[in-house]
This record gives C-alpha cells, sequence and structure tokens, in this order.
C-alpha cells in the first residue's frame, strides 16, 4: 500500500495577489466557517469510500488561500472531525499555510496546542517595496514578527516562501531577502521564481521583470547562499536543513496517494494497479462547493500516461528515482519507460547509479525536455 497524505483547501484570503493563480478569493462578508469546515468532512467521508484497503494518514496540510484566518475553534472541530473518521499515524506532519498579516500570539499558540507542527509563511520578500507590488497585505516588519510569533508559539518546524525575479529586483536585493530569511532560522525555506501565470491580473498587464540572465545569476547565487548555510535543495524550490523536508510534498513527488477536500482540491487514489489510479478534482468555486451534494470529479490515469505521470512528479526531487519504485507505484514494467529512458541517458539528461537515476546538471535546467520523451 502507499503512503497516504490529506490535502485540505481553504479558498479565503484578505485579497487577491495580481501573480496567484490558486483557487483563492478574498473575503467579502466573512467566512462562513462552520458550513465550510460541516462539508469538508463530508467531501472527506465521501472521499474513504474510494479507498480499496484501511490507511493511516501520514500528512495533512491545509492550504489555499490563507487557513490561518479560520479560528482555532474551526480547526480543532475540523481535526476532530478527521479523526473520528480516520486514524491519524503517531507521527503525522499537520502543516497550516499562514499570511504574516493574520498573525496573533493567542492564535497561532492554540493552533500549536491542537497538535498543527508545521506552518509554512507565505513571506515573499522582506522588502517593503517589493511587498507592495506583489500585493501583499504585510511588510517586512510584520513578515518579522510573524516568524517570532510563530517560533515563540512552539514552531520548531517552519517554512519561509519566497519568490525572486521580482519586478524591477536587483540581484543583491535577492540576497538580502535570503539572507533575512536565514538569520530567522527556518527549518524550511521555499524559493520559487515569480511566473505570470494566465488568469492572473500580471499576465493580463505584465509588470517588467529581469533579464532571464540575471534572473538565472540571481536564482544561482541564492542557492549558493542557502547551501553555504545548510539548506540544501532536495526539490525544484525546495530547500531544508537535515531531516527537515516536507514530508507532504514528498509524497507527492514520490508518486504516494492523497485525499485532496475542498474548493477546487486535487487527489490521486490508487485502487489498483495499474488500471485504476483515479485523479480526483473538487468544484472551485467556494459557493457551488458548499452547495453541491457530489463536488468531486474522477479521472483514471490511463496505463499509457503513466510513466509520464510518474517521471514529472520524481524528476522534481534532485534524488530522482529508484527503478525499483517504478513497479510498485504504478503496476507497470521498467520497459514501459523505453525507450524514453534509454534516449535520456544517451543525451545526458539523466545520470544512472546502479538503480538510480536523477537529473544531470543539464537535464535539471532541461527538465521540460525530459518529459516530452515520455508523452505517449
Amino acid at each position: 500500500m502507499l503512503p497516504l497524505s490529506l490535502y485540505i483547501h481553504f479558498p479565503w484570503c484578505i485579497q487577491k495577489c495580481p501573480y496567484c493563480d490558486f483557487n483563492s478569493h478574498a473575503v467579502k462578508s466573512g467566512i462562513p466557517e462552520t458550513a465550510y469546515i460541516d462539508r469538508l468532512l463530508e467531501d472527506l467521508q465521501a472521499d474513504l469510500s474510494l479507498l480499496t484497503s484501511a490507511a493511516k494518514i501520514q500528512s495533512i496540510f491545509m492550504g489555499g488561500g490563507t487557513p490561518s484566518l479560520f479560528s482555532p475553534n474551526s480547526l480543532a472541530y475540523l481535526l476532530n472531525g478527521i479523526k473520528q473518521q480516520i486514524e491519524l499515524a503517531a507521527d503525522c506532519e499537520i502543516t497550516l499555510e499562514a499570511n504574516p498579516g493574520t498573525f496573533e500570539s493567542a492564535k497561532f499558540k492554540a493552533f500549536r496546542e491542537l497538535g498543527i507542527n508545521r506552518l509554512s509563511i507565505g513571506i515573499q520578500s522582506f522588502n517593503d517595496s517589493h511587498l507592495q507590488k506583489l500585493g501583499r497585505v504585510h511588510n517586512a516588519t510584520e513578515a518579522i514578527k510573524a516568524v517570532n510569533i510563530a517560533q515563540q508559539a512552539g514552531f520548531d518546524n517552519l517554512n519561509l516562501d519566497l519568490m525572486f525575479g521580482l519586478p524591477e529586483q536587483t540581484q543583491s536585493e535577492a540576497l538580502a531577502d535570503v539572507q533575512t530569511a536565514i538569520s530567522l532560522n527556518p527549518s524550511h525555506i521555499s524559493f520559487y521564481q515569480l511566473t505570470l501565470e494566465p488568469n492572473t491580473y500580471f499576465y493580463k498587464f505584465p509588470p517588467k521583470l529581469p533579464e532571464d540572465d540575471r534572473i538565472f545569476a540571481m536564482q544561482k547565487s541564492c542557492q549558493q547562499l542557502l547551501a553555504d548555510n545548510g539548506y540544501l535543495q532536495y526539490e525544484i524550490s525546495a530547500y531544508a536543513k537535515a531531516g527537515f523536508q516536507s514530508r507532504h510534498n514528498l509524497n507527492y513527488w514520490q508518486f504516494g496517494d492523497y485525499l485532496g477536500i475542498g474548493a477546487g482540491a486535487h487527489g490521486k487514489i490508487s485502487r489498483s494497479l495499474p488500471n485504476d489510479i483515479l485523479r480526483t478534482a473538487k468544484l472551485k468555486s467556494p459557493e457551488h462547493y458548499l452547495n453541491t451534494a457530489n463536488a468531486r470529479s474522477d479521472a483514471v490515469i490511463t496505463v499509457a500516461e503513466l510513466p509520464l505521470e510518474f517521471m514529472m512528479n520524481h524528476l522534481r526531487l534532485k534524488t530522482g528515482f529508484n527503478l525499483d519504485n517504478f513497479p510498485k507505484t504504478t503496476g507497470l514494467s521498467c520497459d514501459s519507460l523505453q525507450p524514453a529512458l534509454s534516449q535520456c541517458l544517451a543525451q545526458d539528461l539523466l545520470i544512472q547509479q546502479q538503480r538510480q537515476l536523477y537529473c544531470s546538471d543539464r537535464g535539471w535546467n532541461f527538465l521540460d525536455d525530459i518529459l516530452e520523451k515520455f508523452i505517449p
């Protein structure tokens, strides 16, 4: 049986950021917290009926949106309701995403007492000018204060989100952001490039971004700074101190199973390998999700698509994958990776050491070229 995680989506934010393509909606007249949690628990019960054998939840990730807008009482109600339906592993990693604009000492102390043991704070930058351009509701002082509040509340497993390649950002400003984050001593830093995604304000009205070569130089210098300070890259945009990799995200990239509940949430459930692996999706509109009895749609991953799905996830990891894991998670023979796998090795896009395969430096920079070879 594959490891099982649970993703819970909270679709409300204080305001919509111009770069954000996630399913998030600005709060207009309050959040129906109790009604939404009741709906989440109904949603979970329906998804659990898809499982073909008993399982424990290894990790929970509450994302959004801004889950920290919800009260501790609401999240207590949610977590207790989950535990009544399915057992959590004794060491279950429970992550809550939080916006610095929502931090209060008592509130986050209460979150920690609920058993939430990992916090992910959406900082994005410690530069007030850049924060304004990104449409963030906090400033640099509030961001630093939020980290201090989280640490005082007992969160020693703490992720900070940072972005680079921001409008008119210089390399020295990007390095200053990373250095400030390091000085706050989080266990994990997510460091990713600003991209202009369709259906966002920035896509419709593009800001002036640095040239590609400047962004690449910015990325490499910041990555070196992270490495020099003990934050080792294990995934495309994830850097962690030893032992603090996100277990929830690792399960995604290792092609594990996960339930996805909440408006716009996605899941993946392996019922029978290789021909009954489901992708689930929930209605995106919070109103429709709240008022629709069956808000889920299912799609079977075809056998022909499985090699691409496997590679698309595993190759996000610096360590790549072990060939023995391919039949375990897909039910297919390693022969089904051919001839694409041989082509990647011959072109020095992938490196093989015994049964382990991972991207070369060239392959890491041209990951799309690798994945194209596995498109059925």
